[in-house]
């Protein structure tokens, strides 16, 4: 993957397609191959790119302290380093928290932005579960995070009918998985993470989604940032868990693309 210079360290990214940019960002594990369903779907309309985020992938892992903040600065210098002026932007999770960062402070720099899975705050459901899985990182490491993690990120019924797959993913991430301190670093980053009293300022056309069965980040979520953004799209799917895009990619990329290709 090639890498541009960010700050004391470096990001790794790919672009796929041309035209118009768009922008993927990944969830709390970072990295760019988790839009894999999407990147050859896009990449005939726009000029597709991924990245690692800081700390995971391909990217440094020199870091130990995050903010979301500093995770939307670092989408600023990456686009200043490809010469990027303004970008559609589609976030997941912590992607779409860093979204919804950069429409508050850098909203030149967007022309349409789609999240899902996101949140608003740090609630006690999302702080209990966090906590959780921090503790499970410093005391029992990667791997058994790893276990654990389809079990929130999917339906049981997309578990049943995908378990092979989802081993392999399982050993893919503990293969590839950053320091311990790493992790705990970005969890610590998304559990500080509250845009609610900037939300009415975000003037880019944005796109709201998520399932109803989403169990890290329930659909209510979706629901107060529709109403608190001016203007934003809601759409909610019954199911599909917090990894629509994988779950249910062709529903998934079918209306993201609608709503990117969408006069203001």
């Amino acid at each position: 993957m090639p890498t541009v210079a960010i700050g004391d360290g470096h990001i790794a990214y790919e672009e796929s397609g041309s035209g118009e940019p768009l922008l993927f960002v990944s969830g709390l594990n970072g990295t760019g191959r988790s839009w894999a369903p999407q990147v050859p779907f896009f990449s005939q309309h726009y000029r597709v790119i991924t990245y690692d985020q800081r700390g995971t992938g391909a990217s440094d892992r020199l870091q130990r302290s995050f903010s979301v903040d500093g995770m939307a600065a670092d989408v600023i210098a990456l686009l200043d380093a490809l010469g990027i002026e303004r970008v559609r932007l589609v976030g997941q999770s912590t992607g779409g928290a860093i979204g919804q960062t950069l429409a508050v402070l850098h909203p030149q720099r967007l022309s349409r932005m789609a999240i899902y899975a996101t949140w608003t705050w740090c609630d006690p459901w999302f702080r209990r579960l966090f906590e959780a899985r921090r503790l499970m990182y410093q005391q029992a490491g990667s791997e058994l995070h790893a276990r654990f993690h389809p079990l929130w990120l999917y339906s049981p019924q997309f578990v049943n009918s995908h378990d092979a797959e989802i081993e392999e993913e399982m050993r893919r991430a503990v293969a590839g998985a950053p320091p311990v301190e790493v992790s705990v670093g970005r969890i610590d980053a998304i559990m500080a993470f509250d845009r609610r009293a900037d939300l009415h300022r975000i003037t880019t056309p944005t796109l709201v989604m998520a399932a109803r069965d989403d169990y890290i980040t329930p659909a209510y979520h979706a629901e107060a940032l529709a109403k608190a953004i001016p203007g934003a799209e809601l759409e909610l799917v019954e199911h599909g868990g917090h990894s629509l895009s994988k779950t249910r990619a062709d529903l998934f990329n079918d209306r993201v693309l609608r709503f990117l290709a969408a006069s203001r």
